[in-house]
């Protein structure tokens, strides 16, 4: 926490919005993650939706795109979603990722290394 006498809105060091915490996790090098992929892959959808998916860690068609679910999972995702009546930009669609792991498969064929994460 940052401490001033001047008057604040809030903290400097609170990283309260998604477009912090997006700039946040482009910018992270705190786990080793960031080496073996292309881009952060960060939530996508309405801040304030009241529907949020969170899959597993992004895939390698979601790292080569920078988007959630944009692989064989994604287009499932966007059946099941049709099927039940629910548009997918009204919910707010993100992954889950495990600090403790890089295993990212296109890293082996030589892609580029550019993908950062926020830390646990």
């Amino acid at each position: 926490m940052v401490y001033s006498d001047s008057p604040m809105t809030e903290p400097a060091t609170e990283l309260d919005d998604l477009d912090k915490l997006r700039a946040a996790a482009a910018e992270c090098i705190a786990c080793s993650l960031y080496k073996d992929a292309t881009q952060t892959v960060f939530g996508e959808g309405p801040s304030d939706a009241c529907l949020m998916l969170i899959g597993e860690t992004p895939g390698d068609q979601e790292d080569k795109a920078g988007e959630p679910f944009v692989g064989p999972a994604g287009g499932l995702l966007n059946r099941a979603l049709r099927e039940i009546g629910i548009d997918r930009t009204q919910a707010y669609v993100t992954n889950a990722v495990n600090t403790s792991s890089s295993c990212r498969p296109h890293a082996a064929s030589g892609a580029s290394t550019r993908r950062r994460h926020i830390p646990r």
